[in-house]
């Protein structure tokens, strides 16, 4: 029996995939080669997922692989319409950085309220100034997104003792964590009353570019905004405008339109503004911990099981159920494994 060809889309460091000696083929590919050895491979492994390598090569010509995963939560460089139409099932690395962000979130939270920025400027300057800071207890917060990222932000918050509303697609009206999740047609009504507001979504059409300057006239002047989303998700120039103009209290990005965020970006000089690369999932030994999900996954692909993570491509995330045992490995199952009260999948990664 031939052995399977798993081609990995690389970035360094290439990821440790020992367990498949002797079992696959591993291919390698960069952008400039992965359009060839498409047609070569049984499994496609995304490891470079900042990359649109795939969009660009996947209209060519030949068979394409059964099976692509890629190495980060969102899909959203993966749902062009070849790829979407094709049989090829999705997967993703839901799972893996959702206490990570979530922590990630926390700490923004307990810098901006304690104005830890502040101190460390005072401290700079060789001035001992007195100040009194904010009580993150029974403050409130509002994150966009119920996924698995968002669901792990709103606990962590929670546990700070924050009241968080949970927006996701579609109301539910009995949640087991949050008591229900609100539809996103609720945010005009929550963000006034919100001293945080957390954007955890899937970017998607109905999401891109949903913080604006509306929404953001929405939000009081004393509340702050996290985006550990998408960098789509947000008009930046309304928030550095919303920044400028004193009716945000401040703001942190981990995510923007273009990366990394350009020198001349007038998001750097914004009042209030905390900016980081594109960092908040990634942990020590994080990259470690993508290769062990793919392997597991691919443990169950090759014994012909239903796998993990399956992306629902009309929606654009993994919907919250995941498959049963035993069950055999056709690509109309995978793809139809889902069920009722899909849960929408977001984050930075």
């Amino acid at each position: 029996m031939t052995e399977p060809r798993v081609l990995v889309l690389d970035a360094d460091p290439l990821p440790r995939l020992d367990r498949l000696a002797g079992r696959a083929s591993i291919l390698h590919a960069d952008e400039n080669t992965l359009a060839s050895r498409l047609p070569e491979a049984n499994v496609l492994l995304v490891w470079d997922f900042l990359s649109d390598a795939v969009r660009d090569a996947w209209p060519g010509p030949g068979p394409r692989p059964e099976w692509v995963h890629t190495a980060s939560a969102g899909v959203d460089r993966l749902l062009f319409p070849e790829l979407v139409s094709s049989p090829t099932v999705i997967t993703n690395a839901r799972g893996v950085f959702d206490r990570p962000i979530a922590e990630y979130v926390a700490g923004l939270v307990l810098v901006f309220a304690k104005d830890f920025l502040g101190s460390w400027e005072l401290q700079r300057q060789r001035r001992w100034q007195h100040r009194e800071t904010a009580k993150v207890h029974g403050s409130r917060a509002v994150v966009v997104g119920s996924g698995p990222i968002g669901r792990t932000v709103g606990r962590t918050l929670r546990a700070l003792g924050i009241e968080v509303a949970l927006v996701g697609r579609r109301a539910q009206e009995s949640d087991e964590d949050f008591g229900r999740v609100h539809a996103s047609e609720s945010l005009p009504e929550l963000l006034p009353r919100a001293d945080w507001v957390v954007c955890a979504a899937p970017l998607t059409d109905a999401t891109r570019g949903m913080f604006d300057r509306a929404v953001f006239d929405l939000m009081r002047p004393g509340a702050h905004f996290v985006n550990i989303g998408r960098g789509q998700h947000v008009v930046e120039e309304d928030l550095a405008a919303a920044l400028h103009e004193g009716r945000l209290a401040g703001a942190a990005l981990d995510v923007f339109a273009t990366e990394p965020l350009p020198a001349d970006s007038p998001l750097w000089d914004a009042p209030g503004l905390l900016v980081s690369p594109h960092m908040s999932g990634d942990t020590f030994g994080w990259r470690d911990d993508l290769a062990e999900q793919f392997l597991d996954n691919f443990d169950r692909w090759e014994s012909g099981r239903p796998l993990f993570n399956v992306v629902d491509k009309g929606l654009g995330y993994v919907p919250n159920v995941q498959p049963a045992e035993p069950a055999p490995r056709t690509q109309q199952t995978q793809q139809t494994q889902q069920t009722e009260q899909p849960n929408e999948e977001g984050g930075t990664r």
